[in-house]
């Protein structure tokens, strides 16, 4: 391939990338637009179109739940979580679909149907890895009562009522208190009245 032949082909192909670059820029920038039809609304709300607040914790409420890319069962299944019960925060809404992220981080679509408002946590999900991740059930809610359980990572407990640093929490018929730094799935600054 000569030198001048090289120049016209990266010539060529630096227009094509430009082009489309333009085309994708020019799709995002019009209404209606079909790549990304569902974020533009639901994330500068604070509401959702059910007229509850995003974001906002769940849990599963199925034993088999699809967590998929995008809002519809034509969209490819990212997790699937076996585990009834474990929370999930939602931040976004589409129709039926629930924008959500779980423990770990991940993020994807879950069908409204699936999803409880009933409140639980997982304890510690990142101390995961740790021989010292266990979190201590307290007999009220301070660090001066007797310790009651142990509780290993992931292990998900039913939130009954949290105040300002400790959650009320049951789990296999055991109620204690945990703080709030030690579980996911209760806002710092959220309160549950029992």
């Amino acid at each position: 391939m000569t030198a001048s032949f090289r120049k016209l082909k990266d010539s060529i192909s630096t227009r094509k990338l430009v082009s489309a670059g333009l085309a994708i820029a020019f799709a995002i920038a019009m209404p209606g637009n079909p790549i990304e039809p569902f974020v533009s609304e639901a994330s500068a709300a604070s509401t959702g179109k059910s007229g509850l607040p995003l974001p906002r914790f769940v849990s599963l409420k199925s034993k088999r739940v699809n967590m998929r890319v995008g809002p519809g069962r034509e969209f490819q299944v990212l997790w699937r979580y076996l585990k009834p019960g474990l929370p999930m925060e939602i931040i976004q809404e589409y129709d039926n679909w629930r924008k959500v992220r779980d423990p770990e981080g991940n993020e994807g679509w879950i069908l409204h149907s699936l999803l409880s408002s009933k409140r639980t946590a997982v304890i510690n999900p990142w101390e995961s890895d740790k021989i010292t991740g266990l979190a201590s059930m307290h007999q009220e809610g301070s660090q001066n009562t007797r310790t009651i359980a142990k509780l290993e990572p992931w292990v998900v407990a039913k939130v009954e009522a949290c105040d300002d640093d400790w959650c009320k929490v049951n789990v296999k018929n055991i109620e204690g208190y945990v703080s709030k730094t030690k579980i996911w799935g209760v806002y710092p600054d959220e309160k549950i009245e029992e």
